[in-house]
């Protein structure tokens, strides 16, 4: 019996017709640059009886007895559990997860396609009596949603293939993430037990992610919504309504500013203090004019609420004034490239221009280990960047340009080679 489910609530009251996914001329794969980070939520339920598949077998028995106690029905419990086997591609894509090494213009060179754009306009098109709907309901631009599920699946065409409880289960048993694999395993086995899907027609990612935009089980259950009122929160199937409205719901839930961008290309005036640039300060769009700071034609930007400057190439490359937008959209997922290629593809999808300033195509993007060797080092030097993972975040770049002003250099924050090399 399903769950009664406070999302009922938001069934739309729209008499919605059956919308389509446009035929994609080539299927592009999803470009996110870094697995998408999620808590490592609760404790390990179980502890992994050893690595490999000897133990897999003893591993589901147990797992079995714990979802029992957690709720799940012994119905669903054997359903989901029967015929699975260890994932070895699952552990293998898990543990050699390929380091985003590209530069961020390559890397919106494939998110920002000519090929990405007009499949996005035409899904806009295709589904835009949905879209309009959606909208309404939620207050986020149907082409954020729109851009969402291109970046995740290229507007449906690739949604992933593997057996959902399957592949949880592997993990969970592997022990790398266990806690976090086994909460998204239960969450799964809950989403069967309400109905919305059976097991074998759950599939998704390697890693679990679900749907047209690619959920995990957990946001799942606290974002999914049946906005076509069939009593199901389908996000796997052809129509792509619930997973379109399950999207901008999760983007509203996490705050998003309704008549807001996530961000607007910006020209810097000379001697501007690149001080001033990065996420710590925020101004109104009125106090960054009077600092010169105009938009690509000349104006002053907007009253938008307050804002940061942003420079993802560093004071060589283009210069965004980002919202608190941008923040919304980094909930989905945190890396800056994936925020800027959404919010970029959005704008695009809408007829709006590629950006206009340029990148600095000679430099070359750091290597992980050269990532974490420019963390040591400046850390070493006083200048701490709160942690060694070889992910440039803003701690990493607020110590960047903390040194960079010390050394003399331009403070953009801009984690370069030659940066390297002078910290050498």
């Amino acid at each position: 019996m399903k769950r009664a489910l406070a999302l009922a609530a938001w069934v739309a009251a729209f008499a919605l017709i059956p919308v389509a996914i446009p035929a994609v001329p080539a299927v592009e794969s999803s470009l996110r640059p870094m697995a998408r980070p999620a808590a490592e939520a609760g404790r390990a339920v179980i502890t992994p009886v050893s690595t490999g598949a000897a133990g897999f077998d003893r591993w589901i028995a147990e797992f079995k007895r714990t979802a029992r106690r957690k709720g799940i029905s012994a119905q669903v419990v054997e359903a989901a559990f029967a015929g699975i086997s260890y994932n070895r591609d699952a552990v293998r894509l898990d543990r050699n997860q390929a380091e985003f090494s590209k530069t961020i213009w390559d890397y919106l060179d494939g998110a920002v396609s000519s090929s990405r754009v007009s499949n996005g306009r035409a899904a806009y098109r295709a589904n835009q009596s949905a879209l309009q709907a959606i909208e309404r309901k939620y207050g986020v631009p149907a082409q954020v949603v729109v851009a969402v599920w291109g970046m995740e699946t290229s507007y449906g065409s690739y949604r992933g293939s593997s057996d959902v409880i399957g592949a949880l289960a592997t993990l969970a048993y592997d022990g790398r993430r266990a806690a976090f694999f086994e909460a998204q395993l239960l969450a799964a086995l809950e989403i069967i037990e309400d109905g919305d899907i059976s097991p074998r027609a759950m599939r998704g990612s390697w890693a679990g992610a679900m749907g047209h935009t690619q959920f995990m089980p957990d946001s799942y259950l606290s974002y999914a919504v049946d906005f076509t009122g069939d009593g199901r929160r389908n996000i796997w199937g052809q129509d792509p309504t619930d997973a379109l409205a399950s999207t901008a719901n999760y983007l509203a839930k996490k705050g998003w500013v309704k008549g807001q961008p996530w961000g607007v290309e910006v020209q810097l005036p000379p001697g501007f203090d690149y001080g001033l640039t990065g996420r710590d300060t925020k101004k109104s769009p009125r106090q960054w004019a009077r600092l010169g700071v105009r938009a690509m034609d000349g104006r002053a930007v907007s009253a938008n609420g307050r804002a940061s400057i942003i420079l993802p190439a560093g004071a060589q490359g283009i210069a965004l004034m980002v919202f608190k937008n941008f923040e919304v959209i980094e909930r989905y997922n945190p890396a800056d490239a994936y925020v800027i290629g959404v919010g970029h593809l959005a704008d695009r999808i809408v007829g709006g221009p590629g950006f206009q300033g340029g990148w600095p195509r000679g430099d070359r993007a750091l290597h992980v280990s050269e990532r974490r060797e420019l963390q040591e080092r400046l850390t070493r030097a006083g200048f701490d960047t709160k942690g060694v993972d070889g992910r440039i975040g803003p701690n990493t770049e607020a110590a960047i340009r903390a040194f960079q002003k010390r050394a003399g250099l331009v403070p953009d924050g801009y984690a370069s080679a030659d940066l390297l090399a002078t910290l050498r």
